[in-house]
């Protein structure tokens, strides 16, 4: 108790020593995922006001039950897949190969469970469903161990990894499954339980989208509440002063791309269910779209800053955008205008709260 006095003191002095700049610079500091859900409130605000005021397109609909659902099932690969994107970046590293082992661990899971009487399936068709299943998410969690052994082994950097793995695992899909689009029809209904839907208050709600939050809630836990998670930021924020307090960093660094890699593999799962198919050319653009969500939701790209909830918010203001813009009556080119200008005021924004002071 006599210890704890003086620290506050201390600390309301600081505190109000600081311009109201400062203070700010301070608060988003200290909580990153505030700065991307003032971004999402603006812009909900907007389209409502020119839906609702200057009955611009059909934003009218912005806030129905029906464009609702489909917003929250937007949100479900990008949202699900940011998650290791986010636990990667948080290390200061980067995984563009996210996307391509996504596709190919579908793809082994899609091309295990079909029917044998489909046609053009390869000798591994017919298994059980569920075996298929967790074979896939075995696959891509061996994907990430890949990219976490070449980045620890051999000191290379995370980008150049991770964009060679993209490479090799695109082409491996297109190999091994011959570039084949497996439909929802030609395999067991297991494959597709991640699209199973209930409604609630006309909202339709997803297996897949309730499996994305329970993922979000469990990996905000263990980056924030265990030993673990704590080494990840600390590895991010400083490798050196973390290997002289005891840290193994490369095992820490390792781990990271593994369990990215075990996330990639059930976002794989809830991809199939989401398209209803597997196919090799599902979702070209998400590795730059998880690196946005991530950016834009305030995780520092020099690691060590971050939440999962401003990832979640990131992920949320891509879809709400993408959205918004369409029902204005906007075209597409609009929306990328609109992320890639997010995405630079997001990292700038990023630069001037890693200067603070303590």
């Amino acid at each position: 108790m006599s210890q704890s006095a003086p620290t506050t003191a201390a600390e309301e002095f600081a505190e109000h020593g600081k311009s109201p700049v400062q203070k700010v610079q301070a608060t988003l500091h200290k909580y990153p995922w505030v700065s991307p859900f003032v971004v999402l409130a603006l812009l909900i605000i907007i389209f409502s006001v020119l839906g609702f005021v200057f009955d611009v397109g059909a934003l009218e609909n912005f806030f129905k039950p029906g464009t609702i659902s489909l917003m929250l099932q937007q949100t479900v690969i990008i949202g699900t897949l940011a998650i290791a994107q986010t636990i990667v970046i948080l290390t200061a590293g980067i995984d563009l190969s996210i996307g391509a082992i996504m596709v190919f661990a579908q793809m082994m899971m899609a091309n295990l469970a079909v029917y044998t009487t489909a046609s053009n399936v390869t000798f591994m068709a017919g298994q059980n469903p569920v075996l298929a299943v967790i074979l896939g998410i075995v696959v891509a969690t061996l994907a990430g161990a890949l990219n976490g052994f070449l980045v620890v082994r051999f000191n290379l950097p995370p980008f150049i990894v991770t964009l060679g793995t993209l490479s090799i695992f695109t082409a491996l899909t297109l190999i091994i499954f011959k570039a084949r689009t497996i439909q929802g029809k030609e395999m067991p209904e297991f494959m597709l339980l991640m699209n199973k839907d209930f409604q609630i208050a006309g909202i339709g709600f997803t297996v897949g989208l309730l499996v994305m939050i329970a993922l979000y809630i469990i990996f905000a836990y263990i980056l924030r509440g265990t030993a673990w998670g704590t080494h990840v930021y600390a590895v991010g924020d400083d490798p050196v002063a973390s290997e002289l307090s005891g840290i193994n960093v490369k095992r820490v660094l390792f781990s990271v791309y593994v369990v990215a890699g075990f996330v990639i593999g059930i976002a794989a799962w809830i991809t199939i269910g989401r398209t209803g198919s597997a196919s090799p050319n599902v979702a070209p653009e998400i590795n730059l779209e998880t690196i946005t969500a991530v950016v834009i939701g305030g995780t520092s790209l020099f690691g060590g800053r971050g939440r999962l909830l401003g990832t979640l918010i990131g992920t949320l203001i891509i879809v709400v955008l993408d959205f918004g813009l369409s029902l204005a009556g906007l075209d597409q080119a609009y929306r990328v205008l609109a992320i890639g200008i997010l995405v630079i005021v997001a990292v700038a924004v990023d630069q001037w709260i890693r200067k603070v002071k303590a």
